[in-house]
């Protein structure tokens, strides 16, 4: 019997993670960041307690998103109309994801920077630095491609909605631009925190779907690389 309950106390708390991921569009950009990062980290001689605190880190987002999505569905459980109270336990637990999302960002830096530092360095300067107007045309080039993807699948505006997300290129055109021409890793982590801040707004504001947000990212990344290796 002890072991039965064991059994089903363990598949219990599957399907709680199951339900989560399945269910929380947060929880599964967690779980693909997690995967990406403890693959990144491979490449990378990690000591034994760095890993653990990248473990301890990681473990940290999970439980607190999966804690905010256990308080949120017991909330909507016992009312499903406004009230001050069910707001703030909503927005302090919203509140405790992201100050384990922050943390997390700040450990990865920590713990990747120095090393990834050499590498970007190598590949910002085997790329020349071209002349200021090439960001111009790059600019202008991942509009017009992403107005004519838009006019393409008959969704959405120029500025608004539908494949892939304008603003998502625009950013990382513009975060790639500024990484080659500064050929600072600092300068470039900045530009992608700022990308990645505008491609966020785009999903919270349920403007664009996470897919048609990463579409427009690698758009406006690709095209820049390509332009600033062919006329750099």
């Amino acid at each position: 019997m002890r072991v039965r309950k064991l059994i089903d106390s363990l598949n219990y708390a599957i399907e709680g993670i199951i339900y989560a991921l399945k269910t929380q569009r947060n929880m599964k950009i967690h779980f693909f960041v997690t995967i990406a990062i403890l693959i990144f980290s491979l490449f990378f001689e990690l000591s034994k307690i760095e890993f653990l605190i990248l473990l301890l880190t990681i473990s940290l987002v999970i439980i607190a998103e999966m804690i905010n999505t256990s308080i949120e569905t017991a909330i909507d459980l016992i009312t499903d109309k406004y009230h001050i109270f069910a707001k703030i336990s909503k927005n302090v637990a919203a509140g405790a994801v992201l100050i384990a999302a922050v943390n997390a960002i700040f450990v990865a830096y920590f713990l990747f920077f120095q090393r990834f530092n050499p590498y970007a360095q190598w590949v910002l300067h085997s790329v020349r630095q071209s002349p200021i107007h090439i960001t111009f045309i790059v600019f202008i080039i991942v509009i017009f491609a992403t107005i004519s993807l838009k006019a393409y699948f008959g969704r959405g505006t120029p500025l608004q909605g539908g494949m892939p997300s304008g603003h998502a290129a625009v950013a990382f055109s513009l975060a790639t631009s500024m990484t080659f021409i500064s050929e600072s890793t600092f300068v470039a982590t900045l530009s992608l925190l700022m990308a990645l801040l505008v491609c966020q707004s785009r999903i919270e504001g349920k403007i664009h779907s996470f897919f048609e947000v990463v579409v427009g990212a690698i758009l406006g990344l690709l095209i820049t690389v390509i332009f600033f290796q062919l006329f750099g």
